[in-house]
């Protein structure tokens, strides 16, 4: 028996021990033959090594892996390996330093003019590398880092609620202003100290205190700037909920800003589907799953609808890992039941997931 990294497994090989979550939830009883959707299951639960059958290379007998897994790459190798990724990668790296220097310039001379104009014309050179609605999430999605810095994920709001605009019919100007609002939405965060906003553990009531005064933070940055309401207000809200529940001034729907919303609902995906120091990104299943469990009564119906439909649709024919650590094809979204569309599994059955409560879409693939 001997150890190895979860990137190291190859399909064929023989657990030797089961796998547990840290919470004491089986994934994989021992003796199991690992598949590609089996090491996707590891790997979202965030098990970092496991134990395999060292007798014959660990491998089952009959079973002929390909070792670079390139004979049924996952949906992850397939964006990783195209050439726009690799273009994708340095202009968003760029972006992402460019937008660390404006905040540091904001921050050192609150009152200065920045140049508007000049950011939008950098960011339009990262969106010409995105073609489809997939697209941009592939490449979001594989972008990720368990340590995504608050300027790569304002980066990442400012492409989703560009897109979302987009749904929404927004003109030129409308879109350009709704992405400098996600650009610097977060910008209050820069005002919190690294070792709280990086904290893995639970923060402490008086650290999150603090955490929920980042939009305070980040409109007194940009409250004497020459720069339009609406961004301002978007750094100011984009916490604040339509039925009082957000925060920081607890106000209802008709006091909250559009645009404001709008990098609301951004904010929130980017977020659950980041990685975490305590669990793997989530699917957009999952995320969907968050919105609606969180009630989709605190964002505006125009909004949130058209974005969870749009997400959805995206994933339609695509590849997904189940809980069950079976692997099928979406067909159709169930329009009233986003999470539970009609699945074809690999011996070539359908299977509503309506009628299969237990089931789960955990992964794209």
């Amino acid at each position: 028996m001997k150890t190895l990294a979860i990137k190291d497994l190859i399909p064929g090989m023989v657990l030797g021990e089961t796998v547990y979550t840290s919470q004491g939830q089986l994934i994989m009883e021992a003796n199991s033959t690992l598949t590609s959707e089996g090491i996707y299951k590891l790997s979202f639960y965030n098990i970092s090594h496991v134990n395999v059958e060292d007798s014959d290379s660990g491998l089952s007998e009959g079973y002929l892996p390909n070792p670079s897994r390139a004979s049924n790459p996952s949906n992850s190798q397939k964006v990783k390996s195209q050439p726009e990724f690799m273009k994708f990668q340095i202009e968003y790296t760029k972006e992402t330093n460019a937008l660390r220097q404006v905040f540091d310039g904001i921050i050192a001379n609150p009152k200065a003019p920045i140049d508007l104009d000049q950011i939008l014309n950098n960011f339009s050179t990262l969106v010409a590398s995105i073609n489809t609605t997939v697209d941009l999430f592939d490449k979001l999605h594989n972008m990720r880092l368990d340590d995504d810095s608050v300027y790569s994920h304002c980066l990442n709001v400012a492409l989703i609620a560009r897109r979302m605009g987009k749904w929404l019919r927004f003109s030129r100007e409308e879109l350009n202003i709704l992405t400098l609002c996600g650009l610097f939405h977060d910008i209050g965060k820069t005002s919190i100290p690294d070792e709280i906003l990086n904290k893995p553990e639970k923060y402490t009531d008086e650290e999150f205190t603090l955490i929920k005064q980042h939009p305070l933070f980040g409109y007194k940055l940009l409250k004497k700037l020459p720069i339009d309401d609406r961004i301002k207000k978007a750094a100011l809200q984009h916490h604040e909920r339509c039925d009082g529940s957000g925060y920081p001034q607890g106000l209802l729907e008709n006091s909250i800003d559009d645009y404001a919303e709008i990098i609301a609902i951004a904010d929130v995906y980017d977020a659950t589907t980041a990685a975490r120091s305590y669990r793997a990104p989530l699917c957009p299943f999952q995320a969907i799953a968050l919105f609606q469990k969180d009630g989709l009564q605190k964002y505006r119906p125009q909004y949130i609808l058209t974005f969870l439909n749009r997400i959805a649709s995206t994933y339609q024919n695509n590849r997904v890992l189940l809980n069950s650590g079976q692997s099928a094809k979406i067909v159709m979204i169930n329009a009233k039941h986003l999470t539970k569309p009609m699945i074809q599994m690999d011996d070539g059955s359908i299977i509503d997931m309506l009628t299969k409560p237990e089931l789960e879409i955990i992964k794209i693939i």
